[in-house]
């Protein structure tokens, strides 16, 4: 990160504010580097993994800049500077503030003693975390319980199916009862969708999908645990029940969650601007209070807990880098599908509703999915949320199916890759970390077609008229 952001602050103007892009100016072809850091993250680990250990920041920083010198040349350094302002300043930053102090924060909190990684001790983590994904967010929950399982599944001979399953249910899933559970929920509150709202339409989707993501767990896990059983040699020794450290660390993650849902009740009305890039009063003071509580997580935990945890910061930093580049170069991408009928992506717009413009809720589901797997799942629901109406009390009410497809697709869907939501990218991270052969990018697709994708149809037939 130290490398990337200053090379791309180099295009930032110095003078007055920046207009974004007119995706309605744009080809497809803008969208290449997109393609390539996605083409990158797939294919190196498994072509060249030595090079892209050491090197990804360096990667994602050339597919950042093949977007942004030809961005200033077509366009002027103004653009550029403006989507490079929004990206990181609107974006990024933002982002990386809450995953480093929920990292850094459940970091802290080390479960002690040998769990042992039954099915049905997994199943139940699993459910466990699914809960917690809703109350303390995707990444909360994720962070506090990846290690946990990981440690209690250290001496099985297959262990990747069952942070595959992690990130199915807790990193994404989970997270769909409440707007503190996922991002894009989290959007859909600021711009006006209630907090019960949500609870009460998203609950019976949510329930569908872990109650029968759990049952086909526990069915897999049951067989692999029974037909190949485990090490002779557990890594982590029992010693003498488990217990809990650094527990304070608890509270802070309540002030976590605090400071993110005052960032969004709170309407200050005073507005910082940056290269045309805003943040807005509350924004900066939630971004400062998540520091000062993660550096209070530093300062005051025991270095014997961190350890405990194998805490390290290389998962912070292989996130950073790459989501950096990612929301940078995903700008041309999102802006075509802004410019609605306007833009090149113009007949996938169509999809969405009838020839009389009546809104077809399935396709708002698998569209508002389908691109939540590949583009970050919350700039992907605004857009289609203000495509289907743009006005929360309207579409809470009158098109309460239309708001329910888009909020189920981009939360659920962004379960189909390791970058459709950031703590999928975190999870793997934390899991090779630990030694567990995590699938490859198209691995991991393999696994999520094969169980997500059936799982989805059943949804649509459910919920979503066809």
């Amino acid at each position: 990160m130290q490398k990337l952001i200053p090379l791309l602050l180099g295009v930032v103007p110095a003078f007055g504010h920046a207009a974004g892009l007119d995706g309605s100016e744009l080809s497809l072809l803008w969208a290449l580097p997109f393609a390539g850091i996605l083409l990158s993250i797939a294919l190196f680990p498994l072509l060249a993994p030595h090079f892209w250990h050491a090197h990804f920041g360096k990667v994602a920083a050339f597919w950042a800049a093949a977007f942004l010198i030809p961005c200033a040349i077509a366009f002027g350094p103004g653009i550029a500077g403006g989507v490079l302002a929004h990206a990181l300043i609107e974006e990024f930053i933002p982002f990386i503030i809450l995953l480093f102090a929920l990292y850094t924060i459940s970091g802290g909190i080390l479960v002690w003693g040998n769990l042992h990684g039954s099915p049905a001790l997994n199943t139940g983590i699993l459910a466990l975390g699914s809960l917690l994904a809703s109350v303390m967010g995707t990444t909360g929950a994720a962070m506090l319980l990846i290690r946990p399982l990981l440690k209690a599944n250290d001496n099985r001979r297959h262990n990747a199916h069952v942070v595959v399953f992690f990130i199915f249910l807790v990193a994404n899933i989970g997270g769909g009862l409440t707007p503190i559970g996922d991002p894009p929920l989290f959007l859909g509150f600021l711009k006006g969708v209630s907090f019960f709202w949500t609870l009460e339409h998203m609950l019976l989707p949510v329930l569908l999908c872990v109650a029968l993501l759990l049952a086909l767990f526990y069915a897999i896990d049951r067989h692999y645990f029974s037909t190949d059983g485990v090490l002779p040699v557990d890594q982590t020794p029992d010693s003498g029940g488990i217990k809990l450290y650094g527990t304070f660390n608890f509270a802070l993650v309540a002030g976590v969650v605090a400071a993110v849902v005052m960032s969004g009740v709170w309407k200050s009305g005073i507005e910082f601007e940056f290269a045309g890039a805003s943040l807005s009063l509350q924004d900066l003071v939630r971004d400062v209070v998540l520091i000062a509580l993660a550096l209070v997580s530093l300062k005051f935990t025991p270095r014997p807990v961190r350890a405990g945890n194998d805490f390290n910061w290389f998962p912070m930093q292989e996130v950073g880098k790459l989501f950096a580049a990612i929301f940078i170069v995903m700008a041309p991408a999102i802006a075509i599908l802004r410019a609605g009928e306007a833009g090149q992506l113009a007949p996938l717009v169509r999809t969405v509703f009838d020839a009389d413009g009546a809104p077809r809720d399935f396709m708002f589901f698998w569209m508002t999915g389908a691109l939540s797997a590949f583009l970050d799942n919350a700039p992907t629901y605004l857009v289609f949320f203000n495509l289907a109406h743009g006005d929360a009390a309207h579409l809470m009410t009158d098109m309460a199916s239309t708001l329910l497809a888009i909020s189920a697709g981009a939360v659920f869907m962004g379960a189909m890759s390791y970058i459709g939501n950031a703590p999928n990218f975190m999870v793997k991270a934390v899991a090779e970390d630990r030694g567990v052969k995590m699938p490859s990018f198209f691995g991991y697709m393999a696994w999520s077609v094969v169980i997500l994708l059936p799982l989805f149809v059943i949804v649509t037939l459910v919920f979503f008229h066809v």
